[in-house]
């Protein structure tokens, strides 16, 4: 078995610089340049011809492989633009909304993307919860859609799924998971958990890039329901041209418009390591870096914001040393990314590429930080942002 340190070699970025942001920004896989150099040979050289040879497929092809990291059957997932499309081509299969089932609940942590989304719609009352408990809790016969987070994106918390899922079925209501924190570094079995839907992207830790959001339609549910956020690729017969909508039949139906295959193409190179390593892999080795950071920042003094009990921790570890907006400029200029979420702290994000001793030269770095002021200079342009 290929040890994991030897994936290093496939990030081009590792050879000069400290990478613990796969979290927020997943590094480039040195072949996704080759899946774009194919996207542009295949422009270059087929022209037109290139939409049958391969780029009109990509939102499946994509999405099945996808679907096999998350658990998806295949015909199950689409690649889409981003998460914010992605749940609104969800929310636009219940439109009208029925006044007696508009109640859409979900806990505050989620990432606002999300958020701005249900709260920009006028028919639907958005009911805003604090933990995960008074999500289940809330949950009644008026509502329609439950969307909540696999993992929070802030502190890196393990939601319980199973019983939310569970009280939305017995009331009708539809679970929207959203996977970004999760895919890639936790395992995850969507078709298990029972979620009506599934978003996602690849930007964080699948290492594919911006532009590759995915959904999942649970297969029962793909025939039953008919997005009207909706575009020529969601057509039957998409190349008639025809003047009226027929949905295509499959999840093919809950596409758009033109996809965009040169992001999907260059996202494959990050999907085929985390397939090739296996994510129960990844999750072991991230569970025990995880817990090394913990350790180290216990023992430098900083306070640990993200949970401590390993079957709830995600792959980052929030820490809030004094003044961290000011101490993550620091460690970026000394070459170290990482990156902080205000009202939280620094989040330091392992991957599988990433060494035991980075993590303790990071942690040395904030703490020499902190000791000699070297932060101070960064005060005043923090204060300005």
């Amino acid at each position: 078995m290929r040890d994991l340190l030897d994936y290093r070699s496939e990030f081009p970025i590792l050879e000069d610089t400290t990478y613990l942001v796969s979290h927020s920004l997943g590094p480039m896989p040195r072949r996704a340049g080759e899946r774009l150099g194919e996207y542009a040979r295949m422009w270059r050289e087929r022209g037109i011809r290139a939409w049958p040879e391969g780029w009109w497929a990509t939102p499946w092809t994509v999405g099945d492989q996808v679907g096999r990291i998350v658990g998806a059957p295949p015909g199950s997932t689409v690649m889409c633009q981003n998460v914010a499309i992605a749940e609104a081509v969800v929310l636009s299969c219940f439109r009208p909304v029925d006044p007696a089932r508009n109640r859409v609940v979900y806990e505050r942590a989620n990432f606002p993307s999300v958020r701005y989304l249900y709260q920009a719609q006028p028919e639907l009352e958005v009911v805003v919860c604090e933990t995960a408990d008074e999500i289940a809790e809330r949950i009644d016969e008026r509502t329609l859609l439950v969307p909540i987070s696999h993992v929070l994106f802030k502190n890196a918390e393990v939601q319980h799924v199973e019983p939310i899922a569970r009280r939305a079925q017995e009331a009708g209501a539809h679970v929207v998971l959203d996977c970004y924190q999760s895919a890639g570094i936790v395992p995850l079995d969507v078709a298990a958990l029972g979620v009506s839907f599934a978003v996602g992207g690849s930007v964080k830790w699948l290492c594919g890039g911006p532009g590759n959001g995915w959904l999942y339609v649970r297969p029962d549910l793909i025939e039953q329901l008919e997005p009207t956020l909706t575009g020529w690729q969601a057509h039957a017969r998409p190349f008639a041209f025809e003047e009226e909508l027929e949905l295509a039949p499959g999840v093919a139906r809950f596409l758009t418009g033109t996809p965009n295959p040169a992001a999907h193409m260059a996202a494959t190179a990050g999907y085929d390591l985390v397939e090739a390593i296996g994510t129960a892999r990844i999750r072991d080795n991230s569970l025990r870096q995880t817990e090394l950071l913990i350790e180290l920042a216990d023992a430098a003094g900083f306070e640990v914001a993200s949970p401590r009990d390993p079957a709830r921790r995600g792959g980052t570890v929030t820490v809030a040393p004094p003044e961290f907006p000011a101490v993550h400029a620091e460690l970026e200029a000394r070459g170290i990314l990482c990156d902080f979420r205000p009202d939280a702290g620094i989040r330091l994000g392992p991957h599988y590429f990433t060494t035991d001793d980075e993590l303790r030269f990071a942690v040395e770095q904030i703490a020499e930080i902190l000791e000699t002021g070297a932060h101070r200079r960064h005060l005043d342009a923090v204060a300005l942002h």
